[in-house]
C-alpha cells in the first residue's frame, strides 16, 4: 500500500504532497489543512475514514472543498515547524489529528477553527473552555475517557497473573501528562511495582525496550502518542524480541503485530471529525460545538502474538473480546 494508494485514496492530483496551495482565484473552494504528526502513509485508513465522512455529508473533495497535507512523518519535534506551516497556508479550517498538533497550532491562532478527532486532556492543557461549550477555536473528538489507561494496566495483569512488575513506556516530548498520572493513580489499589521508561525519540526505542527486558518487567503498558502510533510496527517486533507483552490502545497496533489493545475505534474517531468540519464551514463556531466522547471501547487480541510468547488468554478475556485474531 503506502504512499502511492494514500495519494490515490484522496483524488489524484488533489492529493499530491507535499502539499497544495491554495489558489487565489475568489471562487477557489475553502481550504482544509491536514496537520498529522504521522507520516502519511501511515495514516492510510484513518484519512479514508475522515474522507467518507464528507462524502456521506455530500461535501466533495474539488468541488466543496480543497485538501492542503502536512505531516511531522512522526516527529513531535517537528510539530511547532509545522504548525507555523499550516497557519501560514491562511486556511479555512485545520484538522490537527492529534493533540500535540493542537497545542502547537493553537499558540500560533485563536481565530482559525482546529478540529482534533483525537484530543486528550483539553481542558487541563488549556486547549477549551470545557466539553460542552468549548468557548475558543478548539473543538473535537475526546478519543479518551477517565480510567482507560487504569484498564490497560488490569488487562496486563490479567495476561500475566501473579505479575509484580510491569513497565510503562512514555513518550515525554508530547504535551500529554493524564496518562502517566492515572496510571500511577490505578495502581495504588494494585500494589505493582511501576518502570516508567522515558524517550524522545525514535532512536531511544531499542534502548528503551532493553533496558525494561533488563530490568525484569513482566509486562509493559505503551503510552497512546502519535510517535508510538507512527513506529508501530517496530514496537511490535521490539515487544516480541525482548519477550515483553505489551498492551496497546489502538487495534492499528495489534494490526501491526502487537498483542492486545483496550481503547477507541479511531476510524470512528476521524469519521466523526467530519461533521465538525462540515458544520464549522458551513457558518458554526468551534466553540459552540461540544466535545463529543466516545461511545464504544473494543478490546483486540493477537492470538499468534500471545502464542508466540508463551501466553493463554484467560477465557474471561476472550469471552469479551471484540475481535480475536488468529
Amino acid at each position: 500500500m503506502r504512499r502511492r494508494e494514500f495519494i490515490a485514496l484522496l483524488g489524484g492530483t488533489a492529493a499530491v504532497w507535499p502539499l497544495i496551495t491554495r489558489a487565489q482565484a475568489l471562487n477557489k473552494p475553502p481550504v482544509i489543512a491536514f496537520m498529522s504528526l504521522v507520516a502519511p502513509e501511515r495514516n492510510v485508513r484513518l484519512m479514508g475514514a475522515f474522507v467518507q465522512g464528507l462524502r456521506e455529508l455530500d461535501f466533495v473533495q474539488d468541488r466543496d472543498f480543497e485538501l492542503a497535507l502536512r505531516s511531522a512523518e512522526g516527529r513531535l519535534d517537528r510539530a511547532a515547524s509545522l504548525a507555523r506551516e499550516v497557519v501560514d497556508l491562511r486556511p479555512d479550517v485545520i484538522l490537527a489529528t492529534a493533540t500535540p498538533a493542537v497545542v502547537a497550532v493553537s499558540a500560533l491562532t485563536k481565530t482559525v477553527p482546529i478540529v482534533c478527532p483525537l484530543l486528550a486532556d483539553p481542558v487541563h492543557l488549556g486547549l477549551i473552555a470545557s466539553m460542552s461549550h468549548p468557548g475558543g477555536n478548539v473543538t473535537g473528538v475526546l478519543f479518551r475517557t477517565e480510567g482507560l489507561v487504569g484498564k490497560q494496566l488490569e488487562l496486563a495483569l490479567q495476561l500475566i497473573p501473579g505479575a509484580r512488575r510491569i513497565g510503562f513506556l512514555v513518550n515525554v516530548a508530547g504535551p500529554v501528562v493524564i496518562d502517566r498520572e492515572e496510571l500511577e493513580r490505578t495502581n495504588r489499589n494494585l500494589g505493582v511495582e511501576l518502570d516508567t521508561m522515558e524517550v524522545r525519540v525514535p532512536d531511544d526505542l531499542n534502548g528503551a525496550f532493553q533496558a525494561l527486558a533488563n530490568s525484569g518487567v513482566q509486562a509493559v503498558v505503551v503510552q497512546t502518542d502519535p510517535m508510538f502510533f507512527n513506529e508501530r510496527e517496530r514496537i511490535s517486533a521490539l515487544a516480541a524480541a525482548t519477550r515483553l507483552p505489551a498492551v496497546y490502545a489502538f487495534r492499528d497496533h495489534i494490526d501491526a503485530g502487537g498483542l492486545i489493545s483496550y481503547g477507541v475505534n479511531l476510524a470512528e474517531c476521524f469519521h466523526s471529525a467530519a461533521g465538525y468540519v462540515v458544520r464549522i464551514l458551513k457558518g458554526s463556531k468551534p466553540g459552540d460545538l461540544p466535545v463529543e466522547f466516545p461511545t464504544k471501547l473494543e478490546l483486540i487480541i493477537n492470538l499468534k502474538a500471545a502464542k508466540a510468547l508463551g501466553i493463554t488468554v484467560p477465557p474471561i478475556l476472550l469471552a469479551t473480546a471484540d475481535e480475536a485474531i488468529e
